[in-house]
């Protein structure tokens, strides 16, 4: 689950890309964020985490679909 809010420095950074549909026909949305991972977290959970942590945010996006996901270390 992404911490984004945390005191912790984030241990990666991220961007989605998501289609969603409107009364007009669809929208697309993009999101950046950082996030502190546990080590040994898999990117599925990672993937997940923000995808449901979006969703709680910004319940349009729940049933979204995904255009493009980066998921890559805070630090250079």
């Amino acid at each position: 689950m992404p911490l984004t809010e945390t005191p912790a420095e984030p241990t990666h950074s991220w961007l989605i890309t998501l289609q969603y549909p409107t009364a007009a026909g669809f929208a697309v949305a993009t999101r950046t964020g950082t996030s502190a991972f546990p080590p040994g977290c898999l990117r599925e959970h990672a993937y997940l985490g923000i995808r449901e942590w979006l969703a709680r945010r910004e319940p349009q996006l729940g049933g979204a679909d995904v255009l493009f996901f980066s998921l890559e270390p805070y630090r250079l």
